[in-house]
């Protein structure tokens, strides 16, 4: 039989579970939105999609080795990002990709087992 779970390195932030308000990641428990990178998770103060900014995405942006890839997990429903905001993010070098939080988590999954330099900014979902 061929095994399909993803080879993760050890260290690396897989997103293990999600719902009612917090996500499972690397065996902890994060309570309300993250910021979810390679190597560690950080805390969101994030609710809804109105209220993502570069600002609010400066762990993402500072990321070194930059971060190729940004998913945006919107909650349930996915939703059209700010055109300033994409634009801002193309211009150094970060492409967006917006979704239900669900499908961001399990695309983070994947990009990081071929180890993409990707991040994940994911909403809770209530």
């Amino acid at each position: 039989m061929t095994d399909l779970t993803p080879e993760i390195p050890t260290g690396r932030q897989l997103i293990q579970g999600y719902g009612e308000g917090h996500f499972r990641i690397g065996g902890v428990l994060h309570r309300g939105s993250v910021i979810v990178l390679a190597e560690r998770t950080l805390s969101w103060p994030v609710a809804t999609l109105a209220e993502v900014t570069l600002e609010s995405l400066d762990a993402v942006t500072r990321a070194r080795p930059g971060i190729e890839i940004l998913l945006i997990g919107c909650g349930r429903q996915p939703a059209p990002l700010k055109s300033p905001l994409r634009s801002a993010l193309k211009k150094i070098g970060i492409g967006v990709e917006l979704m239900d939080t669900g499908a961001a988590c399990r695309t983070y999954n994947v990009l990081l087992s071929e180890e993409r330099r990707v991040a994940a900014a994911l909403i809770a979902i209530r």
